[in-house]
């Protein structure tokens, strides 16, 4: 059985040694009519079984399989190219063909990867790609699979390299850096002025003597002991405000834009702005919901926070169920006692729908500061753009502008009731998002 296994299992022969048997048989089919050609048939026959014998015997007996290794990150960002290099060492003295087959995760519903290549004698060889996955979750590679084959190349051996290996595909976050650098580049205006306004958060600032017009209330009782006269506690206003990026998971984010989900577009935009608001040292925090409450995290400044979201981020999936924005207002009474900077990641495709929502989000804006981020359908942009030339394309473009027309009702609607609104493509939502929190931030509207 091991024998088997080991030079009968993997023993393939090419396409090159089809060609030469079908030209023996050729010359076979005409040495029927033309007798002194058999010999000649025979003698070339007899050639071709000599060197398909002494290529196995190569092949198999006399050369020692490559080492195989793949090189992946064990985190791969959701949407983004992703490289994966699979490293082939070359042992024998003598220079080989391989075709590399890397069993790619069935996410990717690819069948036919492979990668030919010659590798010199005693070389090593690098083999890169990109893969791009288009969903977030655990992905399994399988083993690398080579083909050998020699130079004379009529008989293939296959190599299984075990290489087995379990990914985690996370938010897109290779571009984080890139956003990084936005944030450090947004200055105040040429002519404003930051103003330092006194308050009674609960941000200490200093200990100072008391004039008249002091609230009492702040006096500290130990500094005036020590110092012999009254002394009061100095607050201002807290630079560490809180954002909350709360996610919509319901039926309208399944819909899908150049591979991903409105959610994952959501989820990407959530991840970068979290890395921005720490830069900014600004609190930020998470709620997810449909037609229930998902995932809460609280919002906080600490390093450890965009790990924390990230991770959370990884699993959240969307549903097909209505989302319930009564529920989401309860929850947010409940669980946000501050006043905070709120962006919602939803999607109303048309003016009924927010006015069935316009209310609860009016409830939430009464105490916080909402802004509600929603997508431009771009395909449908695409066709009001388009020229017409038949009755049938009039009707299509026709209603591809209405619907178009009243994504930009729904701003106006919100804008009504003081509500802020970002209207973004997919593609441009990070940047966009971004881009508003830093404008309120500079403004210091919160």
């Amino acid at each position: 059985m091991f024998l088997y296994k080991k030079y009968i299992l993997h023993f393939f022969v090419t396409t090159r040694f089809y060609v030469v048997i079908c030209s023996c048989i050729f010359f076979y089919i005409i040495s029927f009519f033309y007798q002194p050609l058999l010999n000649f048939s025979n003698i070339i026959f007899a050639i071709i079984l000599l060197l398909t014998i002494f290529d196995y015997f190569f092949v198999f007996i006399f050369s020692q399989a490559p080492n195989a290794k793949r090189f992946v990150s064990n985190r791969l960002g959701n949407g983004e190219n992703n490289e994966v290099q699979i490293s082939i060492e070359n042992k024998i003295k003598f220079k080989i063909k391989i075709e590399v087959i890397d069993e790619l995760p069935e996410q990717m519903q690819t069948r036919n990867f492979s990668i030919k290549k010659t590798v010199q004698p005693q070389k090593n060889i690098s083999l890169k790609y990109n893969l791009k996955p288009l969903q977030r979750g655990v992905f399994n590679f399988g083993d690398i699979i080579l083909f050998l084959q020699s130079q004379l190349g009529f008989v293939l051996r296959r190599h299984v390299v075990p290489a087995n290996e379990k990914v985690h595909v996370y938010p897109a976050f290779s571009n984080l850096s890139k956003q990084s650098i936005i944030a450090q580049a947004t200055t105040n205006q040429q002519g404003s002025r930051r103003m330092q306004k006194l308050g009674q958060s609960m941000e200490f600032e200093q200990i100072k003597e008391y004039i008249n017009g002091d609230d009492i209330r702040n006096i500290n009782w130990k500094a005036t002991a020590r110092k012999g006269s009254l002394m009061v506690n100095n607050y201002i206003d807290e630079k560490s405000q809180q954002v909350y990026c709360i996610i919509d998971k319901g039926r309208l984010m399944k819909m899908p834009f150049n591979g991903l989900s409105l959610l994952d577009y959501a989820i990407n935009a959530t991840l970068a702005l979290t890395n921005i608001c720490l830069q900014k040292q600004d609190k930020i925090g998470l709620i997810s919901f449909s037609n229930k409450i998902g995932s809460v995290i609280a919002a906080d400044r600490k390093p450890i926070q965009r790990e924390n979201i990230m991770q959370v981020l990884h699993k959240e999936t969307t549903t097909f169920m209505e989302s319930d924005f009564e529920m989401l207002y309860m929850q947010v009474r409940n669980k946000i006692k501050q006043r905070s900077l709120l962006i919602l990641f939803t999607n109303f495709e048309s003016l009924n729908g927010l006015k069935r929502q316009v209310n609860y989000l009016r409830s939430i804006a009464k105490h916080h500061l909402l802004i509600v981020v929603f997508f431009e359908n771009t395909e449908l942009l695409k066709l009001s753009k388009a020229s017409a030339n038949n009755i049938d394309e009039v009707y299509i473009k026709a209603i591809a502008d209405k619907f178009a027309y009243e994504k930009r009702l729904v701003v106006k609607e919100l804008q009504q009731y003081g509500i802020l609104s970002v209207l973004s493509s997919p593609q441009n939502l990070t940047v966009n998002t971004i881009n508003k929190y830093l404008e309120l931030k500079s403004r210091q509207v919160l």
